[in-house]
């Protein structure tokens, strides 16, 4: 799996006019599931993220989790990041999981992180969606399965 983790202060997700979910501090997480992806992926992303220690603490160092802080996830599912630029100039996605394989294991992903006590709230799978932000730091970190 791939996620991109953003610490924000606030972050909100739009599906056709309506707010369908939004969190004060805490994560914003942009999650693609990839080809060969399984359950063990999702839920060693969300333990991963669960503890991610990118908050402040009382010295101004980045020594919290999200966990640490009271702080909320908005899951939001992207195949956009498994983009593949190597060639010509429109990306190619077919290293994305098929699109039901997507669905269960974001959906698992997040069932995973909320049941490490992480408030979630998610997007909506396959939507038009609108996201907003602001990120706080900025801080923005890639995380990629593949990579354990």
């Amino acid at each position: 799996m791939r996620a991109l983790i953003q610490r924000v202060s606030q972050a909100s997700v739009t599906v056709e006019d309506d707010i369908i979910g939004d969190i004060g501090p805490g994560l914003l997480v942009l999650i693609c599931a990839m080809e060969g992806d399984g359950k063990a992926e999702a839920d060693q992303m969300a333990t991963k993220i669960s503890k991610l220690r990118i908050f402040r603490d009382d010295n101004g160092k980045m020594n919290r989790s999200v966990k640490d802080i009271g702080g909320g996830a908005l899951v939001v599912s992207q195949f956009t990041l498994a983009a593949d630029t190597r060639r010509g100039n429109r990306p190619g996605f077919s290293s994305a999981a098929a699109p039901d394989l997507g669905r269960t294991l974001y959906t698992r992903f997040a069932d995973q992180l909320a049941s490490l006590d992480v408030p979630v709230t998610r997007g909506s799978f396959g939507a038009d969606m609108q996201v907003s932000l602001v990120n706080s730091g900025p801080v923005t970190i890639w995380m990629d399965s593949a990579d354990w």
